[in-house]
């Protein structure tokens, strides 16, 4: 993998972020998170724009669509664009609008549901997908955790579709790499909104962004930052390789609560109110981090897998000289 973009994936990252800067940010997202609402306009655009095809568009592919993933989550785009540019396309082989991604052991309020959208679902070794309108969801009132969520009424398994006994596996490694590249944009945001705060912020007659022991601290979570990113496109360039997807997932997840807990710190009491943006990134990274068993279930998956699976070891042993 080549840790420089190339023009044409600088392209698409000054495409997105472009759009975005217009149609999202923490603006938009404050007005959307008084109602829980989704954000069907900032689909629309960029689905008119091309971005959700990327997966599988010619001279593009999986790594194209989470570099726009990445940007969709640090701008706070309430968004599925990650289910829906990078996960429908490797799975169902095809985009899909407002893509919502669970397990049929999940009861609780599910991330991005309520409205009308392709369920996707693991169940055992099997996916199962239903095509989901606003009847089939309990919504939740007056959510508050950044990302609009609403539970799915068991009458609507009915209508599933069975992918077969393996195809499990293949949503469970894109949906890892979805919530590794979703939580890099996350961290990424909350970091920048951070640095911006600690220059202009003064104590003592000086930016508190100017002490020494504040730049060690910021230093520590840019390099958590840059890690989750490369290590979540490093999986999407590899074909969401099981032991990789599994990794990135466990090491943004587990920077996840580092992240949030120092740029609380930084912001002291502003950064705990409703009025300041913070909690947007926050919110949300503390709900992806909860999904396909939280960080304990990445950790092992990536451990079984890179210790015990033949196949992976394999990739992963260098051959002997």
């Amino acid at each position: 993998m080549r840790l420089n973009l190339t023009p044409e994936q600088q392209q698409v990252v000054d495409a997105v972020t472009s759009l975005l800067e217009r149609h999202a940010g923490k603006d938009r997202a404050m007005q959307l998170v008084e109602t829980g609402a989704y954000d069907l306009d900032l689909d629309a655009r960029l689905i008119e724009s091309g971005f959700h095809d990327l997966a599988l568009m010619e001279g593009c592919g999986p790594l194209e669509a989470a570099l726009a993933a990445y940007e969709v989550a640090r701008n706070v785009g309430v968004s599925a664009f990650g289910g829906m540019a990078l996960v429908a396309p490797m799975v169902l082989g095809e985009a899909s609008a407002q893509p919502t991604l669970m397990a049929t052991t999940q009861t609780g309020p599910v991330r991005l549901g309520g409205g009308d959208s392709v369920v996707l679902a693991l169940d055992g070794d099997q996916v199962l997908a239903v095509d989901a309108t606003v009847e089939d969801w309990d919504p939740v009132n007056r959510n508050r955790s950044g990302f609009p969520v609403a539970r799915l009424k068991a009458q609507a398994w009915v209508r599933a579709r069975r992918f077969g006994p393996g195809s499990a596996a293949r949503l469970r490694d894109w949906w890892r790499v979805e919530i590794a590249i979703t939580t890099a944009g996350l961290m990424r945001g909350a970091l920048d909104l951070t640095v911006a705060y600690v220059v202009q912020r003064k104590q003592f007659g000086r930016p508190i962004g100017s002490f020494q022991a504040v730049q060690h601290r910021l230093a520590r979570l840019a390099i958590l930052t840059e890690g989750a990113r490369w290590l979540a496109l490093e999986s999407a360039w590899a074909g969401a390789r099981p032991d990789l997807a599994a990794t990135a997932a466990a090491f943004a997840t587990g920077a996840a609560d580092h992240i949030v807990r120092e740029c609380h710190q930084f912001h002291g009491a502003i950064g705990v109110t409703r009025e300041y943006p913070l909690h947007l990134w926050t919110q949300r990274l503390l709900q992806v981090q909860q999904e396909m068993g939280g960080v304990a279930g990445h950790r092992r998956a990536a451990a079984d897998l890179v210790f015990q699976d033949k196949a992976v070891l394999k990739l992963s042993v260098a051959p002997a000289v």
